[in-house]
């Protein structure tokens, strides 16, 4: 639990400002990083000013370097499956916003799969999975996977004892075999503490634009921590293997959690700078006989700001 009513409104404050930030962070550039820090909260302690600055201009960087990864996969054919896994509100909706932030979507895209349907619960545990697989030249990040088997649906009572264990027999299998294929398969869980998952739903709760972010299922695993802890622990444990460990990524720190978890996967692909050819913009072709037509007014949309 949290201590007090002043630490809690303390840390309430700093993930508005996490929020604050992150609807900046795709209109600046580096070079406007100090203009931000110091325009926006002169009142704001220097050392938490200090390390928004420093989060600011990392992110950047490490972004610069995502790009240079993208251009590599696509030159090279490479093909990857990032797989984030971790407690309701333990950050990986962040994370993965910062990495595709300035990638190309039809290079590096998301895979966010809502409850089976009827059909599926009756396919093969993984088909609905297959589909989304990446060709050459892609990436392709889950955000929750065919782990929900062994967390929610443990948890939750969605799947029987056999289904469960089956999971369990069968993942190491299905995923040396996407290795085997060709697929680089990173897998990461979001480590939050109790205490931190409590003040990040009392945001959510407190704040109308987040609202959203919180399910009925999200407030019934709170009451089920220690069932999530058991069931992470058992997960870890049994498909933690060689040709695809697990990383766990401390996320207590929102910003900390997101430059060291984009820092990793960087240092998990041997990429390289490919050097693109320059780019001169072409004359336009100008006709002489070419008249533009008006535009029907009514079909504006009206200018209320």
């Amino acid at each position: 639990m949290i201590d007090s009513q002043d630490e809690l409104l303390r840390r309430l404050h700093n993930d508005l400002m996490d929020g604050f930030d992150e609807e900046l962070e795709m209109e600046i550039e580096d070079r406007h990083v100090d203009a931000l820090v110091n325009g926006l909260d002169p009142d704001t302690p220097s050392a938490h000013r200090e390390g928004r600055r420093h989060y600011f201009r990392e992110l950047f960087r490490l972004q610069a370097e995502l790009v240079k990864l993208q251009d590599w996969v696509v030159a090279t054919g490479h093909k990857v499956v990032i797989v984030f896994e971790g407690r309701d509100a333990a950050g990986k909706g962040g994370v993965i916003k910062r990495i595709t932030q300035r990638l190309n979507p039809r290079v590096c895209r998301v895979v966010a799969l809502p409850a089976p349907s009827d059909r599926e619960r009756t396919q093969w545990y993984f088909q609905r999975y297959v589909p989304h697989l990446p060709a050459g030249g892609e990436i392709v990040l889950f955000d929750r996977s065919w782990y929900n088997r062994a967390g929610v649906e443990k948890v939750m009572g969605f799947c029987s004892d056999e289904q469960y264990e089956e999971f369990f027999r069968t993942v190491p299998d299905f995923e040396k075999m996407l290795v085997r294929s060709g697929i680089q398969l990173i897998k990461y869980w979001f480590s939050i503490s109790d205490e931190e998952q409590e003040m990040r739903f009392l945001g959510r709760i407190h704040d109308p634009l987040k609202q959203w972010k919180l399910s009925p299922m999200d407030l019934e695993s709170r009451r089920r921590w220690e069932l999530y802890t058991a069931a992470k622990e058992v997960m870890l444990e049994r498909t933690h293997i060689a040709e695809s460990p697990w990383w766990v990524v401390p996320a207590d720190d929102k910003k900390r959690a997101r430059l060291n978890c984009i820092s990793h996967l960087l240092s998990q692909m041997p990429y390289s700078e490919v050097e693109r050819p320059s780019i001169t913009l072409p004359d336009r072709v100008r006709h002489v006989g070419y008249r533009r037509h008006a535009v029907p007014g009514e079909i504006f949309v009206p200018e209320v700001f």
